[in-house]
């Protein structure tokens, strides 16, 4: 049960951080500046210049809004494609993980065994790990030019010094979503990712069970063998199919009046 619901906490949050990112695509105002608005005049003349991925506006306090659309792909700011192509690389990462994360979940009844189920999951949370990286690359590739623009000491004519808008916030809040989601996802299937090796041994009505470590590990179990069969050991390194050997034999201690009589 604790399972299911982390599994769901992380398809819900994942899920909800990837709808922030698709959101902030086709939003507005992913910079803007403000031009004028200072008293002085008994009307304020004041203007905002703005931009998102795929155009540029300017609206003035008669609330008109002027627009131009970015031209063809080949010849837009260089830095305007890196941050599209990062966005669009991580919502199709983001797509096929959350399908493969869907069909591995312990809730759902596709998938086959619990086995592949695990690791399809598993596949998922590194789909949305990658996805995740992808956009806050993106969007720190953004923040970096506005960044570069507005700290300069000094910027040319004509050049504006914008200030970031709400997209980026939430963009970055749903990358950590993401991330966080794929941490979730992960908790849950970590014995795919670090299995543990325990070995069974019955002998003589006991049962000993080989902890894992590593180099070669003296089979321990619920009471100690007798030292007249010896010891077994396990080495990591051997075949599973002679993972089992003896080492070494003791001789028994005593011997029967009968033996030493012969």
């Amino acid at each position: 049960m604790e399972k299911r619901l982390i599994q769901i906490s992380g398809f819900l949050i994942s899920s909800l951080g990837w709808l922030f990112v698709l959101c902030t695509m086709a939003m507005d105002y992913w910079r803007i500046t403000q031009l004028g608005g200072q008293g002085g005049s008994f009307i304020i003349k004041v203007a905002w210049y703005w931009s998102n991925l795929w155009k540029d506006c300017f609206t003035d306090s008669t609330a008109v809004t002027n627009c131009r659309d970015f031209p063809v792909l080949w010849s837009v700011t260089p830095f305007i494609q890196g941050v599209r192509g990062l966005l669009m690389c991580g919502l199709t990462l983001g797509f096929f993980g959350v399908v493969l994360c869907f069909i591995g979940m312990e809730c759902t009844y596709i998938g086959g065994a619990d086995r592949t189920k695990d690791k399809l999951l598993f596949a998922g949370a590194v789909f949305h790990f990658a996805g995740g990286v992808s956009d806050i690359s993106g969007y720190c590739l953004y923040i970096n030019r506005i960044a570069r623009t507005s700290f300069a000491p000094s910027v040319g004519p004509g050049v504006l010094r914008y200030d970031l808008g709400p997209p980026i916030f939430l963009g970055l809040v749903g990358c950590f979503f993401i991330l966080l989601g794929a941490v979730f996802y992960a908790v849950t299937v970590y014995r795919v990712i670090c299995p543990e090796s325990k070995v069974v041994y019955d002998y003589g009505g006991g049962t000993y069970m080989a902890p894992r470590s590593r180099g070669r590990t003296l089979y321990t179990g619920y009471y100690r063998p007798s030292r007249q069969y010896g010891s077994y050991y396990i080495d990591s390194g051997r075949s599973s199919s002679s993972k089992i050997s003896k080492l070494s034999q003791t001789t028994p201690d005593k011997i029967s009046e009968r033996d030493a009589f012969v």
